[in-house]
């Protein structure tokens, strides 16, 4: 009797230990009742996430891209397709406004889950207020910042380090110059191929004026820089003072970049006899008569592979952006693509999630493997770049990562307003006679007379 009296003790003990122990390691509430004790005082495995996770439910999500090349076939590359993929009820959904309408109109009739920017159009979709500030977001889904190249992501950070510290973005990819080559035109005037060196400004030059020319009544022009907001970018200048706002051209930074562009407009040939002067991106890919430009990779990789889709396509290929002779090593800006969640989005734990799978090291590597040069740390990625894009097939696609980008320059609040009066400088230069300094003067002016317009209008930033 003593020993069953004492073995029912031990066993009402044993169910007493038993019934604390399963208390202790309940499962949280996940009713989504606001009442339960959410303290992080809990132990790791008691805590409930308090967001929806991506792919729990079908879902739709929609997309705008403010600014920076971007074409379908990248869009559904990049992201739509490898998210429908992963997640097979989760639907990316590009807006696709009319081209005359603005960022502005689109956010104030749309609310995009996810935008998509450039770094020139950051300040004026700050304005806007569509920008939901990312800190709580990062914190709650664990995201890991530190893999991020910090030439990218300190850029993020510096333009609000002055106004709060908000993030309103994450990198998506590092877009980088480089020169493109027409090798048929090459051939065609007997002028060998640029290679791995990455060439001066005077050699460049000196090429450009061997491939501007007519031919069987075809001119060809050698060269095509983006005109003096690209050739700035060589030296990483601001087109603002951060402090001032008002113009920053008068340096000999500057002063090197406008006597730099004064000499290519002065390559016979290059100023046509009625006036054509400003040479760009249709003029290299459909009308095929430049010879070398120097820009961004996104602004040409997607579209050349666009027309390859439909078509068209001839004989270029891939050296590195050149520089000024004691700049060698270095090219030109890194500008920042990058993405964001919308401050009226119903849904921006799972908009997040998504930019979290883009950025992680399998959507990177879509990106690499694609055109795009990653926004992640890992030199492995360079071994996989371009190697699924038909359009880099046999491209020497190992020059795209030579030479040490430069961070990009800070892009003031009124930058974007008056980057048309360096267009208007770079065409005094070419077809209107000015001299560089009087060009510099008029410039500033202009900029500065701006300057005090936008105080009045958009208040000091």
């Amino acid at each position: 009797m003593k020993k069953f009296t004492f073995g029912l003790i031990i066993l009402v003990l044993l169910t007493m230990v038993t019934a604390c122990a399963g208390k202790s390691n309940a499962p949280a509430n996940t009713s989504g009742d606001s009442t339960q004790n959410t303290s992080t005082d809990q132990p790791a495995e008691t805590q409930q996430a308090d967001f929806k996770k991506l792919g729990d439910e079908p879902l739709t999500l929609t997309f705008f891209s403010t600014s920076g090349t971007f074409p379908d076939v990248e869009f559904n590359t990049l992201i739509a397709d490898p998210i429908k993929k992963k997640y097979p009820n989760v639907t990316i959904e590009r807006i696709t406004p009319a081209a005359t309408t603005t960022n502005e109109e689109v956010l104030s009739t749309h609310v995009p889950d996810i935008i998509y920017s450039s770094s020139s159009s950051h300040q004026r979709i700050i304005r806007t207020g569509a920008y939901e500030d990312l800190r709580e977001l990062i914190k709650r889904h664990n995201f890991d910042e530190s893999r991020i190249k910090p030439i990218l992501y300190d850029y993020i950070k510096d333009i609000t380090k002055d106004k709060g510290g908000e993030i309103y973005a994450i990198p998506f990819n590092a877009n980088q110059h480089v020169l493109y080559y027409n090798k048929d035109i090459f051939d065609k005037f007997g002028v060998s191929y640029p290679d791995e060196k990455q060439l001066t400004w005077d050699e460049v030059l000196e090429i450009a004026a061997k491939l501007t020319r007519t031919e069987n009544g075809v001119h060809y022009i050698g060269l095509s820089v983006d005109n003096l907001t690209g050739l700035s970018k060589g030296l990483g200048l601001s087109y603002v003072d951060r402090e001032t706002g008002n113009a920053a051209l008068d340096t000999q930074e500057w002063l090197r970049v406008f006597e730099l562009n004064k000499r290519i407009f002065e390559i016979p040939g290059y100023v046509t006899p009625d006036n054509t002067w400003n040479w760009g991106r249709d003029q290299f890919m459909k009308d095929q008569v430049i010879g070398m430009r120097v820009t961004w990779l996104a602004n040409m990789v997607g579209p050349l592979e666009e027309l390859r889709q439909q078509g068209v396509e001839f004989n270029w290929d891939i050296a590195p952006a050149p520089n000024f002779s004691d700049q060698l090593g270095k090219t030109r800006e890194a500008q920042i693509h990058s993405l964001s969640v919308n401050s009226q989005s119903k849904h921006k734990d799972e908009a997040f999630q998504v930019i979290a799978e883009i950025l992680s090291d399998e959507g990177q590597t879509i990106l690499a493997r694609n055109g795009r040069v990653p926004a992640v740390i890992n030199p492995e990625l360079e071994k996989e770049y371009g190697l699924d894009i038909p359009v880099l097939q046999g491209k020497s696609v190992q020059n795209v990562f030579i030479g040490e980008p430069l961070q990009e320059h800070y892009i003031h609040p009124y930058e974007l307003e008056i980057t048309s009066r360096l267009t208007e400088a770079a065409e005094d230069l070419a077809i209107n006679g000015l001299d560089v300094n009087s060009a510099i003067r008029k410039a500033t002016d202009a900029i500065n007379k701006d300057v005090e317009t936008l105080r009045t209008t958009l208040g000091d930033q």
